[in-house]
């Protein structure tokens, strides 16, 4: 029976939350089992996956990913995601629906912040790493967060990731100013795509 639990979490990618698990009839106690022999690990309270699969190269990510479906990466962890910032995410910047619950954790630390539902909607990739869905905003749309959100984080960072954006990629100026306009940032951003054209 663990062997068919196994085959389970493969088929799945190789991680699962609890209540994944159950529903795909691996019961509390042969996870438990399972992990008792090393056969999966907790990677956060709810989250198992495969020991045997190599490390995870994004584990913040996927961890807050695997326990908040919901959440998308935003931010200045988007910024790194996508390497258009020198800045080293101290927090998992994330964001959710407005009406949503804030999600907390006790590790990864994440910053968590409610979205209007155009805003949230706007902009989302999903990238398979690891075996998960990472969700997280596209570049344009990340920068236009970043702009509304300067006051928290910093005109500076806000700014390089604008010049590392134009240099490192083709400068999409159409669907920086569609995100803008859903945004209600097109005033404020105007002066500087203009400086940047």
């Amino acid at each position: 029976m663990q062997h068919r639990a196994e085959a389970i979490f493969r088929e799945h990618g190789g991680q699962l939350r609890m209540s994944e698990a159950v529903s795909n009839g691996i019961t509390p106690y042969m996870l438990y089992a399972l992990r008792d022999r090393g056969a999966v690990e907790l990677i956060s309270r709810g989250v198992y996956r495969l020991a045997a699969l190599p490390p995870l190269s994004h584990p913040d990510q996927i961890t807050v990913c695997l326990r908040y479906p919901k959440a998308v990466i935003c931010l200045v962890s988007a910024l790194a995601f996508h390497d258009i910032t020198t800045q080293i995410p101290r927090k998992v910047s994330v964001a959710v629906p407005r009406d949503s619950r804030l999600p907390s954790l006790d590790y990864p630390p994440i910053q968590a912040h409610r979205f209007s539902r155009t805003s949230y909607e706007a902009g989302i990739e999903t990238h398979p790493i690891d075996g998960a869905a990472v969700k997280v905003y596209n570049r344009e749309k990340t920068l236009v967060d970043c702009f509304k959100f300067r006051n928290r984080i910093g005109m500076d960072i806000v700014l390089e990731a604008l010049r590392f954006y134009r240099e490192r990629s083709k400068l999409n100026v159409g669907a920086l100013l569609h995100y803008a306009r859903t945004c209600r940032m097109e005033r404020v951003m105007w002066p500087y795509l203009e400086a940047n054209l």
